[in-house]
C-alpha cells in the first residue's frame, strides 16, 4: 500500500506530464523541478529532450536509473538501448519531416503513456 506522501508525488507527476503533454514546458517544468522521485526526474528529462536541452535531459535520465517504464518501452521494442541514445537519435532527426522523425515522434508518445500510466496508478 503507497502511503500518503507517495500518493501525493505521483500525483504531482501526473500533473507535469499533463501540462508537458500541451506543451506548457515552463509548467511542467517547474513541477518536475520539485519533484525529487524517479518519476520527476523522468519528466523533467522529456521536457529538456522536448526544449530541446539534450545534455540537460541526459543529465536528468542518468538521474531516472533502472525505471521499470525503461523496461516497458525496451520491451516493446522501440529500438533504443537507453534513453540517451534516444536523446540523440531526436536530435538528430529534429526539424527533417523524416519518416525517422515521425517514429520517434510515436516512441514519445508511448513513453508519455507509459510513464503518465505508472504515475496515475501510483497516485490512486
Amino acid at each position: 500500500m503507497r502511503s500518503a506522501l507517495q500518493r501525493v508525488e505521483a500525483s504531482a507527476a501526473c500533473r507535469a506530464g499533463l501540462w508537458l503533454l500541451h506543451d506548457f514546458l515552463d509548467e511542467s517544468h517547474t513541477i518536475s523541478q520539485d519533484d525529487h522521485t524517479a518519476e520527476g526526474s523522468f519528466w523533467h528529462a522529456i521536457m529538456h529532450r522536448r526544449e530541446p536541452d539534450p545534455s540537460n535531459s541526459k543529465y536528468w535520465w542518468r538521474l531516472v536509473g533502472a525505471h521499470p517504464v525503461l523496461k516497458q518501452l525496451r520491451e516493446a521494442g522501440v529500438g533504443f538501448t537507453t534513453p540517451e541514445a534516444f536523446v540523440d537519435e531526436c536530435e538528430r532527426v529534429r526539424g527533417s519531416g523524416s519518416p525517422d522523425e515521425d517514429r520517434a515522434r510515436q516512441v514519445q508518445l508511448m513513453e508519455w503513456r507509459l510513464l503518465f500510466d505508472w504515475c496515475w496508478r501510483h497516485a490512486n
